[in-house]
């Protein structure tokens, strides 16, 4: 098994419901008719961005960075979800597609909101480690 502290994103619920959504939000756009392509093309990549900003945050490893980088995959994902109403209201999707999008897009938005939450109180209470620290043994080296 490899491990890796700074593929640690990978763990987290909102990293793998943004990865759903991503997943979701593809099957859903990418039937799309030809001259709709751009909407297409820009409702997939706003929702990929999402999961992107939200390991490239936590792989930045500076709290002030992460918390960022949490808040562009908020905007992207309201970049989404605003898209997802101009669809529906223009019955560009189906009501069901759109019900099951807006749902997930709900809970991943909460789900980044605690995030960034539990996130600021860590920074309150100095409880961060803006570094990846490796210890290794002295004794490696030939030092004592």
């Amino acid at each position: 098994m490899r491990r890796n502290k700074n593929r640690g994103y990978q763990k987290l619920r909102v990293w793998n419901d943004a990865i759903e959504y991503y997943l979701q939000t593809c099957d859903v756009f990418g039937k799309f008719p030809y001259e709709l392509k751009r909407v297409a093309s820009q409702a997939i990549a706003s929702s990929d961005s999402v999961h992107r900003n939200i390991a490239e945050g936590y792989c930045r490893r500076s709290i002030h960075e992460y918390l960022n980088f949490l808040n562009i995959a908020l905007g992207s994902l309201g970049e989404s979800v605003s898209g997802l109403h101009a669809c529906r209201k223009s019955k560009q999707i189906e009501e069901e597609e759109f019900h099951e999008l807006d749902n997930l897009a709900y809970k991943l938005e909460n789900g980044l909101l605690k995030l960034v939450e539990a996130l600021e109180h860590k920074r309150e209470r100095k409880e961060w480690t803006d570094h990846l620290m490796v210890k290794e043994s002295n004794a490696i080296y030939g030092v004592e």
